[in-house]
Order: structure tokens, then C-alpha cells, then sequence
């Protein structure tokens, strides 16, 4: 399943316009509707090791990308299950308003949770009458200032909270951004150049890098990502796994039937692959690795594994 970034935004700051320069879906801010597409990862390792393989098809890692249509707490409530979020803005201080909106949003759901856990527990349920205490004393915790990305105790998995997530600034235009992940675009002339095919694209750049590339660059940090390749003739294709996590996730982030029947991994560098220049020269060197379902996927690791169902 691929991951999954929100973005969140004041009315008119430029959600719908990042989200159409991201993902080149044309969606209309003033349908207020909620938009979801896919968003590429650019990376330069990509086609280098697809020329090793003369891989026909080339296929970058993606990014799942939704757009609410405003900042109520029902609307924001839509991007509990996201990973991070997009905040755009177009000054500094939209920043500690869209943190408040994002803030009484959780209130709002952890009450409600409260709520509903209190009305269950009245079956006698142990286990609902502990959940229901603990709720308590978060909402106690939040009523005294505090938040909860600085609660002293384990977040129950249910409330996903939105305050607790990653978050990319982007300020649209010339804004003033704060400290930390941020960065400026011009919105509007991203989503123009989003409707050109990437060579019309790259030439209006003369050649620069898309401020779109840096915003996936920003929410791989933010993430904690690693990416792996897969190569072959057919496809070569880059993917994103969290940091830590094993050749097995990566098996089941290519497919759930690999992960099933996996055996062993065949790893080799995405250096040594392209400098090599073929995979018999790969194993001549002895540069390619066998490894078992444990192993730690590296960044730029290049992966072939083998399974049987």
C-alpha cells in the first residue's frame, strides 16, 4: 500500500493548486469536494539503473496524495490514517492557524472517542472502563494546555492524531516560512506547468530542479524513508519503505503473494550495479548478497526476490 500525505490548508492558500502541481489531476478548488491522487518521487538513481537492465518501462515511487476541502474537524478527520501532512500557507502566521484548526481537531475526536468508549464500558467491560480512564486523563492533559504530541503516557492507537503527524510547510508564493521543513513554491505556476509534458516542463526550468521534486524530497525526510529498486528488462521501478524496515516488507510492498512465499533476497547496491554494468559483473565481483527475510533494506538497494507460492 502506498503512503499517504494530507494536505491542509486556509481557504485560498493553494491546497487544491499544490495538489494538482503534484499530481496533474485538474481538480477545481471550488468544487469542495475531497481529491485524492498520485504523486511521484522523483529520483536520479532511477533511470542509471534501468539502463543496466534496458528496462522498457520506468516507474518512479509514488505517493498517495489527498486534499480536503476546508479545516473543520470533520473534514480534517478525513486524514487520520495519512502519514504527513502538506501545510500550505501563505504567511507564518496561517501556520499557528492551521496548528490550532489541527489541535481542536483532535479535541474534538478525542471527546467524542471519550464519548463512545464511556457508553460501551457501561457493559462492564474491563477493558473498554481502562480505555475510557486513560481517555480521561488525555482530555485532562489537553484541557491544562497541553497537546498531544507532548503526553507523557502511550496514545491509544484508535485516536490517530493529526497533531502528532510529520508536517512539510510549504508557503505559497514569496510567504514567509518558519523555521524547520518548510519551503516557498509558487503555486500557481507549478500547477501551469504541471499541464506541459516534463520536457516542455524541464525546458521552462532551463534545466533546474522542480520545486515539486524538493517537496518529495522533504516528505521522504520527514518520513524516514529508504528506496529500493526492482530491475528488469520488462520494468525497473523505484519503491519507498519506512527506515528499519526488512526484505520481507519490502516482498510485501511489491505484492502481498511475494511476501507469502518469500525464500531469499538477492541485494546488490545501486552503485555497483550501475558501475558493474551488468549483473554477471556483479557477481564476478562478489558485490551481490544473498539474505534472508530479516535483512534490513539499505537506501538504494537493489532488490530480486525470490519466492514460490
Amino acid at each position: 500500500m502506498a503512503l499517504e500525505v494530507g494536505i491542509v490548508g486556509l481557504p485560498g492558500a493553494g491546497a487544491t493548486q499544490l495538489f494538482n502541481a503534484l499530481t496533474r489531476a485538474g481538480a477545481q478548488a471550488h468544487d469542495l469536494k475531497e481529491h485524492v491522487g498520485m504523486a511521484t518521487i522523483a529520483d536520479e538513481r532511477l533511470e542509471p539503473v534501468a539502463a543496466v537492465e534496458h528496462a522498457r518501462k520506468i516507474t518512479p515511487a509514488s505517493i498517495r496524495v489527498v486534499d480536503v476541502p476546508g479545516t473543520g474537524p470533520q473534514l480534517l478527520g478525513n486524514l487520520r490514517q495519512v502519514d504527513a501532512l502538506l501545510m500550505v500557507v501563505r504567511d507564518a502566521g496561517e501556520v499557528e492557524e492551521l496548528r490550532l484548526e489541527l489541535l481542536v481537531a483532535d479535541r474534538d475526536h478525542l471527546e467524542r472517542r471519550l464519548e463512545r468508549v464511556r457508553q460501551q464500558g457501561k457493559s462492564g467491560d474491563p477493558k473498554l472502563r481502562r480505555e475510557a480512564e486513560h481517555l480521561q486523563r488525555l482530555l485532562g492533559h489537553v484541557e491544562a494546555g497541553g497537546t498531544l504530541a507532548d503526553y507523557h503516557e502511550e496514545l491509544p492507537p484508535e485516536l490517530d492524531p493529526l497533531t502528532t503527524k510529520p508536517v512539510v510547510v510549504v508557503a505559497n508564493g514569496s510567504g514567509t516560512v518558519p523555521d524547520g521543513p518548510s519551503l516557498a513554491i509558487d503555486l500557481a505556476l507549478e500547477e501551469e506547468l504541471a499541464e506541459l509534458d516534463d520536457e516542455e516542463a524541464a525546458a521552462f526550468r532551463e534545466g533546474g530542479r522542480s520545486a515539486l521534486d524538493e517537496v518529495a524530497g522533504r516528505l521522504k525526510d520527514a518520513l524516514d524513508l529508504v528506496t529500493f529498486f526492482t530491475a528488469g528488462e520488462k520494468e525497473t521501478r523505484a519503491w519507498t519503505l519506512r527506515r528499519g524496515q526488512t526484505a520481507l516488507d519490502a516482498a510485501g510492498t511489491i505484492h502481498s503473494d511475494i511476501a507469502r512465499g518469500f525464500i531469499r533476497c538477492e541485494v546488490i547496491p545501486w552503485q555497483d550495479l550501475v558501475e558493474c554494468g551488468t549483473r554477471a559483473e556483479v557477481a564476478k565481483r562478489g558485490l551481490q548478497r544473498l539474505e534472508g527475510k530479516d535483512y534490513v533494506v539499505e537506501d538504494g538497494d537493489v532488490l530480486n526476490i525470490r519466492f514460490n507460492i
